[in-house]
């Protein structure tokens, strides 16, 4: 369970919370242009576009949960079960797989409409990072300042959406999200007026009935919802502190409490981490769930040539 938005107030900002039951040893990673990238089926970046954003530490391949590159293109994987359908490799087509796909395309494409492209022949198959490493079934979020689109790679094949809500959680399939926003267009943030009838005397006897009907629960459609209501109502000043606390406030209305979210197996999920990157600078901002402070890393102070992952463990 993940939610991932993006936000433009002067600056652009892109990020998301990781919902999990656990860590996945997840580090703050630079991946400077110089590290090269092996692919198992699509060959090798030995140059490519800088990038930073949240992996599992493994300083052999950065294994991106979002990232974004020194262009201002970023993507992130959410979890898809039960939809996600990789293929068979063939040695066919641009084949990656579904750990490669954030950092294939962020370190090869400078913009959402490039990367477009490269999505036409490409293929997402089910190799495995290693054996303790199952591929994780997942869809994808991309965008930069002009574009946001969403990647799912299903039984009929891979798809591509364009995002305008700029918001994307788990199941069911983008096109649900999409449709489902259509029930909650009567929403508003300012007080609402009687549509009920006009031989009633109706008023609103507190502030925010307005949104009255915008669910609450934990549901993937739910937080879709919740969190697109927040951020296009959304105001702050435009200035970093502002936007970036103003983003943090976004995800925390649909962040996991422990406890009130259980698992199949018997656990708790929470929000292990949120963060915001701002796509113009380079800075990464997170936090996690048991330290609310916000702190950043600015890929820019790393060396940008070097041929080694900068990695910085959170926990």
């Amino acid at each position: 369970m993940c939610t991932c938005i993006t936000y433009e107030n002067g600056g652009f900002y892109f990020g998301r919370n990781l919902d999990l039951d656990s860590s996945f040893g997840e580090a703050v990673t630079v991946t400077p242009r110089s590290f090269p990238l092996d692919f198992r089926n699509a060959g090798r970046q030995e140059r490519h576009y800088a990038m930073i954003g949240m992996a599992a530490a493994d300083d052999s391949f950065p294994l991106y949960a979002e990232a974004v590159n020194e262009k201002g293109l970023a993507m992130a994987g959410l979890n898809f079960p039960g939809n996600a359908f990789y293929q068979k490799p063939d040695g066919s087509g641009l084949e990656l797989a579904s750990f490669e796909v954030i950092a294939w395309i962020l370190g090869k494409c400078a913009s959402a409409a490039e990367a477009e492209d490269h999505l036409r022949e490409m293929k997402i198959i089910d190799t495995a990072f290693s054996k303790t490493m199952a591929p994780a079934p997942l869809h994808w979020m991309l965008a930069d300042r002009g574009r946001c689109l969403v990647i799912e790679a299903v039984r009929d094949g891979l798809k591509v959406y364009e995002d305008p809500f700029g918001v994307l959680t788990n199941n069911p399939p983008f096109e649900y999200h999409r449709m489902n926003m259509n029930n909650y267009m009567n929403l508003t943030a300012n007080n609402p007026q009687n549509f009920f009838s006009p031989g009633l005397e109706l008023r609103p006897y507190a502030q925010g009935m307005g949104a009255i009907g915008l669910p609450g629960d934990a549901s993937s459609a739910s937080r879709f919802v919740r969190a697109a209501f927040m951020k296009w109502n959304s105001v702050a000043p435009q200035e970093e502190k502002a936007n970036v606390s103003q983003f943090f406030h976004i995800l925390d209305s649909v962040a996991m409490v422990r406890g009130t979210v259980v698992t199949e197996q018997g656990t708790y999920d929470i929000t292990t981490y949120s963060c915001c990157v701002n796509t113009d600078t380079g800075v990464y901002y997170y936090k996690t769930y048991d330290d609310s402070r916000v702190r950043s890393v600015d890929m820019h102070e790393t060396d940008l040539d070097k041929n080694s992952l900068n990695m910085i463990r959170i926990n």
